[in-house]
């Protein structure tokens, strides 16, 4: 029985290793579009994105927010005003990343910030 346990275990935590070493080629040619970056999580995951050296679009409520992040970070985080309670800030805010990023496309999935 514990043999079992312990096989069992051991799976899982090779399985969770081989998963967060994988990686996304050429982050820098990357794209990644993150919402509710005023403050919190979204503001912290634009952040050290950006420190890492990913194209960040960063949708923000607020004008304010927006212009604060901005301030702080490099010239590869780029802010948008988006109300996702509105469906037409959401449609500017499509058309906005659309010409963004054009045919370069976004990154997609998850990333690990390890």
């Amino acid at each position: 029985m514990w043999l079992y346990l312990v096989v069992l275990m051991g799976l899982y935590y090779l399985l969770r290793w081989y998963r967060e070493r994988q990686v996304v080629s050429h982050l820098r040619d990357k794209f990644v579009f993150i919402t509710g970056c005023d403050s919190g999580f979204g503001n912290l995951l634009a952040r050290q994105l950006d420190l890492r050296g990913l194209r960040v679009l960063a949708a923000c409520l607020t004008e304010q927010g927006a212009e604060q992040l901005r301030n702080q970070m490099s010239d590869r985080l780029q802010t948008v005003i988006l109300d996702v309670t509105k469906t037409e800030s959401i449609a500017e805010a499509t058309e906005w990343v659309k010409e963004d990023v054009g045919d370069r496309g976004m990154a997609r999935g998850s990333l690990s910030i390890g």
